[in-house]
């Protein structure tokens, strides 16, 4: 690992305090920003090759803007996001461009990710063709290899998306992010469109994949137990905040902060025993809720405490 590549701590990945602001504007004739969305507010984790860390929170809460971030899909309003020693919110397009070659992305739907018009072998090959690597000939060579490699039908390279299952194109969505042999590869919710067994299947490709070829994944979900599956570390999110870093062990049997906890006794489980006591534990996380709502309203501050009181938890996974 040399200094040249990574940065000084050895990370693959360093994010430091990460924000990303989408301003509200009103007005017709005359438009002025009123204030702010602040969908990542001061995010900083790293990433160490070879690991998965688990990028977990409900919906809205900043998970999938933090990916596009680090990709430089969506440019962030501030902070430090340095990818294997370079600085890449500073980095000119042409340098990007080929840095993008060492970070990709599979995407939560596999309908819409894939474009309709396109062969497979034609959307498998385009990273190539991008890139101006290998000729005609190589790149379809290596097309089909790649298909190979996510369990698709090496075969079917002339036929279209539509022709395919959800499972089948979410593969072919893997085997494009494969295709320049990057180092980091962000997972927006790569699953959560299937069927449960084709999850699994799925999850079972991207872990083999990570053994074979030493990739580092940012795993971004909101299902706890996919997560914990995936992952060595993982961090929660609430609100454009990290609020709770640690291993999958840690954060699973040993959850420090209020969010954390209440997001796990959200999830339901097949114990109506243990059902009712996880019931009980979200009433007293929300009357804690209450009370730290209080003090904060008497002291002037402004509100920090999560909101875990949303009634749909009574029922089912917040998450």
């Amino acid at each position: 690992m040399s200094s040249e590549t990574y940065s000084s701590n050895g990370a693959l990945l360093a994010v430091d305090n990460l924000e990303k602001h989408f301003p509200i504007r009103r007005g017709i004739l005359w438009e002025k920003t009123v204030g702010a969305v602040k969908a990542v507010d001061g995010v900083t984790f790293e990433v160490a090759e070879g690991e998965t860390l688990g990028l977990v929170g409900e919906s809205g809460s900043g998970k999938s803007t933090t990916g596009y971030c680090i990709l430089q899909l969506v440019k962030p309003t501030s902070g430090s996001i340095k990818f294997m020693g370079k600085e890449l919110t500073k980095l000119p397009r042409e340098e990007l461009r080929r840095m993008r070659r060492e970070m990709q992305i599979v995407f939560q739907d596999p309908y819409a990710s894939l474009d309709p018009r396109m062969t497979v072998g034609g959307i498998v090959a385009e990273p190539l063709e991008v890139h101006g690597i290998g000729t005609r000939r190589s790149r379809g060579e290596q097309v089909r290899k790649l298909l190979d490699i996510v369990g698709f039908n090496p075969n079917f390279t002339n036929r279209y998306p539509h022709e395919f299952s959800g499972g089948q194109r979410q593969r072919i969505g893997v085997a494009r992010a494969l295709a320049l042999n990057p180092k980091l590869i962000v997972c927006d919710e790569p699953v959560s469109a299937l069927d449960v067994s084709i999850q699994a299947q799925i999850l079972n490709l991207l872990k083999d994949l990570q053994r074979d070829f030493g990739l580092t994944y940012l795993f971004i979900s909101h299902d706890l137990a996919v997560v914990r599956t995936m992952s060595d570390r993982i961090a929660v999110m609430n609100q454009g905040k990290l609020v709770e870093v640690g291993t999958a062990d840690q954060v699973y049997h040993e959850p420090k902060d209020e969010y954390t906890k209440a997001l796990f006794a959200a999830v339901p489980v097949p114990d109506p025993h243990r059902q009712r006591e996880r019931k009980a534990e979200r009433a007293l996380l929300r009357q804690e809720n209450r009370r730290l709502a209080a003090q904060t309203a008497e002291s002037g501050l402004p509100d920090a405490a999560p909101d875990i009181s949303d009634p749909r938890s009574e029922t089912g996974p917040v998450v």
